[in-house]
């Protein structure tokens, strides 16, 4: 479900999937929490390949970034319009950092 890789200046998870939502929402945190425990700093998740996020999905999300260590941040990149939708509707875009691409996050990853 999640593809990690470590750049110098970030862990970058990839959501493999097209959908997080309640049937996934439990893996997505316990994997998301492995790959917090395995990285220094920053973080971005990318959510370029993912279409629909429903209620369970976005709690998932604000469970990840609840797990971050204190003075580390969950950042978000490549949200698609519907994913990007949610995140405005539910004013967690003023919560989380957005970035418009996974490069315009970490360039040249």
């Amino acid at each position: 479900m999640l593809t990690t890789r470590q750049d110098t200046r970030a862990a970058i998870v990839t959501v493999d999937v097209d959908r997080i939502d309640a049937a996934v929402a439990i893996e997505f945190k316990d994997q998301m929490r492995a790959a917090i425990a395995d990285s220094d700093g920053r973080v971005v998740l990318d959510l370029s390949r993912v279409g629909f996020v429903d209620s369970s999905g976005l709690g998932a999300i604000v469970a990840a970034m609840k797990l971050m260590p204190t003075g580390r941040k969950l950042e978000l990149a490549g949200l698609t319009e519907n994913v990007d939708k949610v995140f405005r509707m539910t004013r967690m875009d003023s919560i989380f950092t957005i970035h418009r691409t996974i490069d315009t996050a970490v360039p040249n990853a």
